[in-house]
């Protein structure tokens, strides 16, 4: 079981915190005790999740608007059971910086093959995109997470 699943990015304002709202947001739907966290690589430490990725969740009824980027840290990836990433060299960076890391750091889209671009500075579709593979990526995680 995991407990803690930390889900990075490259800058902690787009992907995570949208992948990250919306896994707690499903969590507490189904009562689960789980501690869903967001970090980045290379984050915009202390900034808000850019208002594109605000305003798509806020249309699901999902608020991010209280997130603030954090930098990955080694007590992070050592808290996590789990860690997910949205593409491959995210992966290997952490794989690398953290060689205890091996074994729980995972794509996001593993059980589609797919990785999830980052739609930093583009268009609202850019975001859109981004955000239905994020749905996917996590669609398959909770089947295997926590199967009903």
């Amino acid at each position: 079981m995991f407990n803690k699943i930390l889900i990075v990015c490259l800058g902690n304002i787009c992907r995570s915190p949208m992948a990250e709202g919306i896994f707690q947001h499903w969590l507490s739907s189904q009562n689960s005790e789980v501690i869903v966290s967001s970090a980045g690589l290379s984050a915009v430490v202390g900034n808000s999740a850019t208002h594109t990725a605000q305003s798509l969740l806020k249309d699901r009824q999902i608020d991010i608007s209280n997130h603030k980027a954090r930098q990955l840290t080694e007590r992070m990836v050592r808290e996590a059971d789990l860690i997910l990433v949205m593409e491959d060299e995210q992966k290997k960076q952490i794989e690398t910086q953290y060689s205890y890391a091996l074994g729980k750091v995972f794509l996001l889209g593993k059980w589609g093959n797919f990785e999830v671009p980052d739609p930093y500075a583009g268009p609202v579709s850019d975001y859109e995109h981004a955000l239905e593979l994020i749905d996917q990526g996590l669609k398959d995680w909770q089947r295997r997470i926590c199967p009903e």
